[in-house]
């Protein structure tokens, strides 16, 4: 560097910093690839996150739907099978009323039929409530009277009236059911509770 170049920056400092400045403020009106590239990148991963979001939207309505359209069809099946239970009590009568050898072949022809409709139903989701010699329990059995009794625990169903069925774990109809209550047992809350099933 001459004398002269360095008597003149020294006379004009401020020109060198002015054409720094302009320098840098060209460096930030124009972004550097880097620059577009993280910016990018950013603008991607936001569409993917998005994305992501309205996948799992979807996905929750999906099994929504679904789950409506299999409860709405179990329901229409419920009402099927709970208006073809007496069509199995009939049945079931007609069987006991038929001990006589003479009906021999028209009982077995009922009772084919018979097991035939309870495996339809059985393959639907039906299930009998079993309940002699169970334990009471008011949310599967209807008891309509007490039997007084030392032959059995207190508060167990000594015998069946009427058969109660469960589909897909909603009681269709509750057994009808006589109950054991032992004298000294009277009072306690398994016989309460049958009492209240019994009035």
């Amino acid at each position: 560097m001459s004398e002269r170049e360095a008597e003149g920056r020294e006379q004009d400092p401020g020109r060198s910093e002015s054409a720094g400045e302009a320098s840098a403020e060209g460096a930030g009106a124009a972004p550097t690839p880097i620059d577009a590239v993280a910016r990018l990148q950013a603008e991607k991963d936001e569409l993917m996150q998005t994305l992501v979001r309205r996948q799992a939207d979807f996905e929750n309505y999906r099994k929504r739907v679904e789950r409506e359209r299999q409860d709405e069809s179990r329901r229409a099946a419920s009402r099927l099978i709970e208006s073809l239970l007496p069509v199995v009590d009939g049945f079931e009568r007609a069987l006991r009323s038929h001990e006589d050898p003479a009906y021999e072949e028209y009982h077995k022809g009922l009772e084919l039929i018979y097991r035939q409709l309870l495996d339809v139903l059985a393959r639907q989701g039906l299930e009998r409530i079993q309940a002699a010699g169970k334990p009471f329990d008011p949310n599967f059995h209807q008891a309509i009277e007490r039997v007084e009794t030392r032959e059995h625990a207190d508060g167990t169903v000594v015998s069946v009236l009427q058969d109660g069925f469960v589909f897909h774990g909603r009681v269709l109809r509750p057994s009808i059911v006589r109950v054991a209550v032992n004298p000294e047992g009277a009072g306690n809350q398994g016989s309460e509770a049958m009492h209240r099933e019994a009035h």
